[in-house]
């Protein structure tokens, strides 16, 4: 007879049996975490479990039925179990029953009929195939080494969020003023809870310390933009309200902890807020955010050290005996530094540098200046500023001259390549790196520069602007260019080889450098180098703002031309429109003809992308103008390409073959065999889309060949799925179903950064599976298809649900 958890325990099972023999898999480890909440609850569990992972069928199924009770009588439990079923449940072909055969012999799958059996029968269904994970994303800042008197703080925050109601979200703010150590508290809490989140832990800082430049508060469309990549996707739309809605989907019932680190504002918040209660977000600010109470947050205000913690700190940081000497020094200094953390190391800093330095010299010092009062304000701002002046004070010639200069860039991380080229010490390359080398890890000591990963570095929110304000103060306004120059030079030079490196076909233009000695960031292939390219965004930017605003015009426009792979590949539409507006503004000034046409034909693509059909149009047709006065072929063929894109995406065909048979003969004409490939790819598009199959697969089949003899591998690959789409819809399911498995394994492998056109391939392999009759087969793509474009945000999800139901 069937018990009332019987129904759920049967759904149970075949979702567990569908996982058994993929126990490495997502789904079987969230199963883990599950199987050891309901296990405090009831031992029985805890005993079952050892057998079902060994492939106990008996035991699966007691498994079940025993969490499906639970489930009966706990909400919580409930919940957990709904979810995991929800995310997991089996894939399509998989029963969701499972046939008793007697005694603990079990069988899963369609019903066998023989006339005897004796023993133990099994028959297990292939596991499914599923499309690649993207990595999961471990973003949290290294854990420091020195940790004293937050054990209390820690206890804090489990409480607040064991006290959450039940199903609501879990969130967390942690305010205090600067320099308290917010984020080391934080990060060190998230770490040692990391194996709770299987799904990853994201960060970003919210920038909400104002900086000298005024570029403020981190915008949540840039956040919520390198989010989405971290889980996935290799673009986002490019509205602000449409990524909000992607991210609240795409981490639904995810296992996911955001650490939003120096928030300024609760609206700035607001955006970034998961919505599901299996996640957990921490915002760490120096103000209360009170207005994110009403958001659900608990609140947790963290305070200065105790004066014995903040003793002990001194002590390990450098104070060593010394301390211990002088007692009622010690306790004075740690006073002056307002007990905050950020302060105290930089204070112990200061003793490990001069060993024979007593700890009441150090009082003296931090007590001179603008004297104890101003010192202690609320902030410790005052406090700060001395330690730092007091450091920088005795770094060697070298690294104090390092210092000064990072402060002018306009960027938030540095690398060695990058600090080299504006060090201006020595000629030989290698000397110069190791001189370079040798003062970051004087200013690392000085707890002035911090790592935040293999090889980049980063200031702390107050160490910068004390930089900045020393380079201003102390270097000559020559001096101040010629650092600037020379960051610029490297942002060109290395984005200039990260750009023949993803695209070695596409033509480089002239570069104009003020320093031709400077060497970029050697780079190791595609994925390193396009790597770079998304790591390095910001640092691009601002050596594109600053060209702009200081009017080295024609940095400033090849700068944005060689940034042409990042576009390309990753899609940032905003960040692709404002840099191709400034460079054409720069181009015109610089009075470069190659360049405006450059920006004009390369920025009408983000504008397409960004949906804006009429703008690029525009901007294609003002670069077929000037193309045209300047008789510049090759840019009158790529203005016409582009021109011919716009009228396929608004279905005037007629217009688009014309549009791509005049660039092609252009192409054709100069010998420019990549563009001849690119304009025979249009033409087959069009071909297809107006339903002449067999015309589309003969100019895809070629376009596909040059592109393979030049190198293009990522264009290259889809002219394949598109010949591979052309030859099934033209009868030929075989040889169209090879070309774009093939296709397919080209966009997964990370170089290609291709997801959108891993969907669109999957979608063409399900219909090609649909019209030879194996609609198991073109379920599984339709599904994997439609998850991959909910992860890249494309409308074309819809079209997939209706594929399914219509099988």
């Amino acid at each position: 007879m069937e018990t009332p958890e019987s129904g759920g325990a049967e759904a149970l099972l075949s979702a567990m049996a569908a996982y058994g023999t993929e126990q490495e898999s997502t789904a079987w480890r969230e199963l883990t975490h599950l199987v050891r909440a309901a296990a405090r609850a009831d031992q029985e569990v805890a005993r079952l479990w050892p057998a079902v992972t060994a492939g106990g069928a008996a035991a699966l199924r007691q498994l079940a039925l025993l969490l499906a009770g639970l489930a009966a009588r706990d909400a919580d439990m409930s919940r957990t179990v709904h979810d995991w079923l929800r995310r997991h449940a089996p894939p399509a072909g998989h029963p969701a029953h499972t046939n008793a055969i007697g005694g603990a012999a079990v069988f899963h799958g369609p019903s066998v009929q023989a006339r005897d059996i004796r023993g133990g029968i099994h028959l297990h269904q292939a596991a499914p195939q599923h499309p690649p994970r993207p990595p999961v994303p471990r973003q949290l800042p290294p854990m420091r080494a020195q940790l004293v008197d937050r054990l209390g703080d820690m206890r804090a925050l489990d409480d607040l969020r064991a006290r959450r109601p039940a199903g609501a979200p879990q969130l967390l703010v942690v305010s205090g003023f600067a320099g308290v150590g917010k984020t080391t508290l934080v990060s060190r809490w998230l770490h040692e809870r990391a194996d709770e989140f299987t799904d990853g832990q994201l960060y970003a800082d919210l920038g909400g310390h104002v900086s000298d430049e005024g570029t403020g508060p981190a915008r949540a469309a840039a956040v919520l933009e390198g989010f989405l990549h971290a889980l996935g996707a290799p673009s986002v739309p490019a509205q602000t309200a449409h990524r909000i809605a992607l991210w609240r989907s795409l981490t639904s019932g995810l296992r996911l902890a955001v650490l939003l680190d120096n928030a300024f504002t609760a609206a700035q918040v607001r955006p970034l807020l998961l919505g599901t209660p299996t996640g957990l977000t921490v915002v760490t600010s120096r103000n209360h955010l009170s207005g994110l109470v009403v958001d659900g947050a608990a609140v947790h205000r963290l305070g200065a050290l105790t004066p014995e913690s903040a003793v002990e700190l001194l002590t390990a940081g450098g104070g060593g005996t010394r301390v211990a000497q002088d007692p009622d020094a010690a306790r004075e200094v740690v006073t002056l530094c307002a007990r905050l953390p950020l302060a105290v190391c930089l204070a112990a800093a200061q003793l490990a540098a001069r060993p024979h330095r007593s700890v009441s010299a150090l009082a003296a010092s931090l007590s001179r200046g603008h004297g104890p009062l101003d010192a202690l304000r609320v902030d410790g701002e005052a406090v700060v500023r001395t330690a730092l002046d007091m450091s920088y004070g005795l770094l060697p010639r070298d690294a104090a001259s390092l210092y000064r200069r990072m402060g002018l860039l306009p960027a938030d991380r540095y690398d060695l390549f990058m600090l080299t080229a504006i060090s201006g010490e020595g000629t030989d390359a290698t000397e110069g790196q190791d001189r370079t080398d040798m003062a970051m890890e004087t200013l690392m000591e000085a707890n002035l520069l911090e790592e935040t990963g293999p090889g980049t570095y980063r200031f702390h929110d107050l160490v910068r602007p004390h930089a900045r304000r020393r380079g201003e103060a102390e270097e000559s306004a020559a001096q101040r260019e010629h650092t600037l120059r020379c960051f610029v030079d490297w942002c060109l030079a290395t984005a200039t080889t990260a750009e023949s490196v993803l695209s070695p076909s596409h033509r480089t233009l002239a570069r104009d450098y003020t320093s031709p000695a400077i060497g970029p960031t050697p780079l190791e292939g595609p994925a390193e180098a396009l790597a770079w390219l998304d790591g390095q965004r910001a640092a691009l930017m601002g050596a594109v703002r600053h060209s702009a605003r200081a009017g080295w015009h024609t940095a400033c426009w090849q700068l944005v031309d060689a940034m042409w792979p990042l576009f390309l590949r990753l899609r940032p539409v905003e960040l692709w429109i404002e840099a191709h507006r400034t460079g054409l503004t720069a181009a015109r000034a610089a009075g470069s003809r190659a360049g405006e046409g450059r920006m004009l034909t390369s920025g009408a693509i983000g504008l397409r992308d960004a949906g804006r059909y009429p703008e690029a149009a525009e901007w294609y047709a003002e670069a077929l103008a000037h193309a045209t006065t300047d008789a510049d072929v090759r840019q009158q063929a790529q203005a016409l390409n582009g021109l011919g894109r716009i009228s396929l995406l608004t279905d005037r065909f007629d217009e688009a073959r014309e549009h791509f048979e005049h660039a092609l003969r252009l192409r054709e004409s100069i010998g420019y065999r990549r563009g001849v490939a690119l304009s025979r790819r249009r033409l087959g598009e069009t071909a297809s889309a107006t339903g002449d199959h067999r015309t589309a697969a003969r100019h895809l089949e070629r376009a596909y060949a040059e592109l393979e003899s030049e190198g293009e591998e990522y264009e290259a690959a889809r002219a394949l799925a598109l010949l591979g789409h052309a030859l099934v819809c033209d009868g030929d399911h075989e040889g169209g179903t090879r070309r774009l498995r093939e296709a397919l394994d080209r966009f997964r492998e990370p170089a290609a950064h291709a997801q959108d056109w891993q969907g669109r391939s999957l979608e063409w392999l399900g219909q090609a599976a649909q019209h030879r009759g194996d609609t198991a087969e073109a379920g599984r793509c339709y599904e994997a298809a439609r998850d991959l474009f909910l992860l890249v945000g494309r409308p074309d999800a819809q079209r997939l649900d209706d594929r399914l139901r219509q099988l």
